[in-house]
């Protein structure tokens, strides 16, 4: 526990940006797994939450909860499986 004034507002400040951004990257995983579950069901609204996902990863990339590059990959990938 800090004792010091400017280490105990970092640690309030950790804790808060902390839980926003375990919230973003819990909700761009499940937009993509809801993409995923809808593309194996052959769901009809399958471009509707593949567009959901990739805002979804845009944002957490945008935000830097995830590089670029995996951003750009699993984009790709959900593509991919929309094509076929």
């Amino acid at each position: 526990m800090p004792i010091i004034k400017s280490a105990i507002k970092r640690v309030k400040t950790t804790e808060k940006a902390n839980a926003k951004n375990s919230s973003q990257l819990s909700k761009m995983r499940t937009a993509v797994k809801k993409f995923e579950k809808a593309k194996t069901a052959g769901a009809d609204n399958v471009e509707q939450l593949f567009n959901e996902a990739v805002s979804a990863i845009d944002k957490a990339q945008s935000k830097g909860l995830i590089k670029a590059n995996k951003a750009a990959r699993d984009k790709s990938r959900m593509a991919a499986r929309l094509a076929k």
